[in-house]
């Protein structure tokens, strides 16, 4: 079996000591903060289960790592589609692996068919040399319908590898044309890759987008395609000058790359490094971590509600025929949600 295959389905080998199934707490607040890649993909696991008892166990590790989180540089990636991101994360990971020797966790989210649910969950195979270094932890999951291009627990699963000593998390969206405002939410640094010859793309994209931007970089910058991505870079760096200054001061940059020669890698990751240097001196990185912790909570909120709502047995015996109704017409969406949601207030019976 190929190293590179063996690193993509460790999540799916038994437990130490041949056992499958669920860890106890113990077992896994030890191999996480020991650094098992295996416990540490089992406990991500854990955390993605939609099983009630998986949940309160997932609960209970996670306050136990808890103290062990938080010091990592957190990176969120997106960008057009073509624009070469797992390849780009392939060139940093090496860079940070191999050049300043640190750890690298990537949580790269591949869109779930809103037909058949399924993901092909195909970045981690093209992440080949991150794929096989013992330094870099790849975890892809299905973004299962959830907004924002990243999965359900991407946030839980940045804790864990973070208490694993990963001292930099990047989290691969699914890309531009959806609501990028989630991973904004849980990460530090928020990087768009472009590409040379976009034409009028940066006028397409959501203005949210480009206002939460820390900074851009035009890759594929090589060979006949150098000039062609200087000159975007100039055309998007005065494009971002028409956008209001940011709150938190710091002037988005913008800069080419090639992730397949490496050039301008080392870069891009020092204008991160120069954002984190920024944030601590600001007090801007712990005013964005408060709030994104109430985010956070707010989203946990809602989660747990849409969870009882489907659990309540009034509402699951009532469901199908106002399904059936609103269907057919003889009833509206509108009438249908509030009997639904009226359900709720309702003692289960027996």
């Amino acid at each position: 079996m190929p190293r590179c295959w063996g690193r993509i389905v460790q999540h799916n080998i038994a437990a130490p000591g041949g056992r499958r199934g669920r860890l106890s707490k113990g077992a896994y607040v030890d191999g996480v903060l020991g650094g098992n890649r295996m416990v540490l993909a089992r406990a991500i696991t854990l955390i993605e289960s939609e099983s009630p008892k998986d949940g309160e166990l997932a609960a209970e590790v996670l306050d136990a790592i808890l103290p062990h989180s938080g010091k990592a540089l957190r990176v969120g990636i997106t960008g057009v589609p073509g624009a070469g991101k797992s390849t780009f994360i392939d060139a940093l990971g090496m860079h940070l692996i191999r050049d300043r020797g640190e750890r690298i966790a990537v949580l790269t989210v591949d869109p779930s068919s809103p037909i058949s649910g399924g993901s092909i969950l195909g970045d981690k195979t093209r992440m080949e040399r991150l794929a096989v270094e013992e330094n870099a932890f790849i975890r892809p999951s299905p973004s299962g319908g959830h907004l924002g291009g990243v999965a359900r627990r991407t946030r839980e699963t940045m804790l864990l590898c973070e208490a694993a000593g990963y001292q930099n998390i990047i989290v691969e969206t699914v890309g531009v044309g959806q609501s990028e405002t989630a991973v904004r939410s849980m990460t530090d640094f928020f990087l768009l890759l472009m590409l040379a010859g976009a034409g009028d793309e940066l006028q397409g994209m959501k203005r949210g987008i480009i206002e939460m931007l820390d900074a851009m970089a035009i890759n594929k910058a090589d060979g006949d395609n150098k000039q062609r991505a200087d000159r975007a870079r100039a055309e998007y760096a005065n494009a971002l000058h028409l956008f209001p200054a940011p709150a938190d001061g710091w002037l988005p940059q913008v800069v080419t790359c090639s992730a397949l020669t490496s050039a301008g890698i080392p870069e891009i990751w020092d204008i991160v490094l120069a954002h984190r240097i920024h944030l601590d001196r600001t007090g801007g990185l712990q005013a964005r971590r408060s709030g994104q912790a109430l985010h956070w909570m707010r989203e946990l909120v809602y989660l747990g509600l849409e969870q009882s709502f489907r659990r309540n047995a009034e509402v699951a015996e009532r469901l199908p025929a106002l399904r059936k109704a609103v269907s057919e017409g003889k009833t509206t969406p509108f009438a249908a949600s509030r009997e639904l949601l009226g359900l709720l207030h309702k003692p289960e019976r027996g």
